[in-house]
């Protein structure tokens, strides 16, 4: 294990966020905006009375301390119209792309999978993309989606039949589109990473798609979350390349991932000591420029969480919120 050589620091901001708290929510940066979407809190009944404990709700903020709800949740009951506004959800796909904001697919717990994708210029008025054409990847869930070279990507993630009946399945394929509704599926060529999901965040450095760590959530037929400490990357979402599958840092799922000052990040999550040991929250940070040689930047001060939601942002590397249903709000700085 070595320190990151380059000096960070972490910044408290607030402790106190306008917003629920929540894990599993989109994080963008757009507009010269954060903006938080949806999330998963069960102890909240206020904001998500169905039994889903989803909202569809959308904050935003420009510094990271005012918090602005720009629009409320809509799915408060069972009269709920989908095709007006998206489902209540968590740990859906998220990204910018073609200068909008985008959801991609969702989650089960609704006891359905979610096959939509939204898009929105404002956060408050959303259009559903692909009615009468649920993508041809589904059903899943926790799957990774990143924005790159022009397309959106979809890769791996699961079906849960505990939360939602279907045939067990765990995916390790790659979906492109330029549009949201007409999709290509991608083939590898050579080798390729093992099917897996529960990735937070995206990552694109050096006009590459990363992939860090993740693996698959527990099912009917296994009882135990799988993690993995592997890294790939690849310029065309065709050629794969495994840069390590020996990381310093544990293998995770529920983690979050980023591109910062010019490096690969990775944060908190369920760590995974051994196979057969439960996961367990975390606060450590890594960063790494090539994939392979990793440093950790030390004295975290926030606490252990998993399915926070990470941006970067005005020159720093926010983290906010998680499944430790706070309202916190932290910045990543270099030391000046």
């Amino acid at each position: 294990m070595m320190k990151s050589r380059i000096e960070y620091v972490w910044v408290h901001v607030t402790d106190d966020a306008a917003f629920p708290g929540r894990d599993g929510a989109g994080a963008l940066v757009y507009k010269d905006r954060m903006w938080l979407i949806g999330g998963w809190n069960p102890r909240d009944k206020v904001t998500n009375p169905i039994h889903s404990n989803c909202n569809n709700e959308v904050w935003s903020s420009s510094d990271g301390k005012a918090w602005n709800r720009v629009k409320p949740n809509t799915h408060l009951d069972n009269t709920f119209d989908p095709a007006s506004d998206w489902e209540a959800r968590h740990t859906a796909g998220y990204v910018v792309f073609q200068d909008k904001m985008w959801i991609v697919g969702g989650d089960p717990l609704l006891g359905h999978y979610q096959f939509d994708v939204w898009n929105s210029e404002d956060g408050k008025t959303w259009r559903w993309v692909n009615p009468g054409d649920p993508v041809p990847w589904g059903p899943r869930v926790l799957h990774y989606t990143v924005a790159f070279k022009g397309r959106i990507w979809v890769m791996g993630g699961q079906t849960l039949p505990q939360f939602a009946a279907e045939e067990e399945r765990f995916y390790a394929d790659i979906w492109n589109t330029t549009d949201g509704i007409h999709w290509n599926k991608v083939e590898s060529k050579g080798p390729s990473w093992s099917h897996r999901g529960m990735i937070g965040g995206s990552v694109v450095l050096n006009d590459r798609i990363w992939l860090l760590g993740g693996g698959v959530y527990q099912t009917p037929s296994m009882t135990n979350y799988q993690s993995l400490g592997e890294v790939w990357s690849t310029p065309d979402g065709s050629h794969w390349e495994c840069h390590t599958k020996s990381t310093p840092w544990s293998p995770r799922v529920y983690h979050d991932t980023g591109a910062f000052d010019g490096k690969l990040w990775i944060m908190e999550g369920a760590a995974q000591a051994s196979p057969a040991a439960r996961p367990k929250n975390s606060n450590d940070v890594w960063c790494s420029s090539d994939g392979v040689e990793w440093h950790e930047v030390p004295d975290t001060p926030w606490s252990p969480r998993h399915a926070a939601s990470l941006f970067v942002f005005q020159d720093a590397l926010w983290m906010i919120a998680g499944n430790h249903m706070g309202r916190d709000v932290w910045k990543l700085v270099r030391k000046r």
